[in-house]
């Protein structure tokens, strides 16, 4: 059975809606900080911290990762609406581990949806349903 984490934009968010460059663009960053640390550390860190090439999925609202390695196979990755309690929608970013994904993906995908998140100040509800908020509240 698959599993999703959403990342909501709330109001009180860094970005009011978010383009799949933007994923891409971050998700990047997240390779170049990755393999800084890994030099300062003298070791490859960036290929074991991002295991994944970004595949386009033809479509514009959807992309996935695809291991390098046989430990990490998918993490597909897609624009959205999720409906809040209080009844209106609230762009977010889904991340969803298929069937075949491995514990890797899912540790994979709870790292890099956190990172996302707190780039953006979002609120995330992880594979495991529990939510942290990395948005200033109230």
């Amino acid at each position: 059975m698959s599993q999703s984490a959403y990342i909501k934009l709330v109001p009180e968010s860094a970005a009011e809606q978010l383009t799949l460059e933007d994923v891409e663009k971050q998700l990047e960053q997240y390779r170049q900080q990755t393999a800084l640390t890994g030099r300062q550390l003298g070791w490859n860190y960036s290929e074991a911290a991002f295991p994944y090439e970004v595949k386009s999925s033809g479509d514009d609202r959807w992309f996935y990762l695809q291991g390098i390695n046989s430990h990490y196979r998918h993490i597909i990755i897609g624009l959205g609406d999720y409906a809040s309690a209080a009844g209106d929608n609230v762009p977010c970013i889904q991340m969803v581990l298929p069937d075949e994904a491995t514990h890797g993906d899912k540790a994979k995908g709870n790292e890099l949806s956190k990172y996302l998140a707190k780039a953006w100040k979002a609120e995330l509800t992880m594979f495991n349903g529990r939510t942290v908020y990395y948005y200033p509240r109230k």
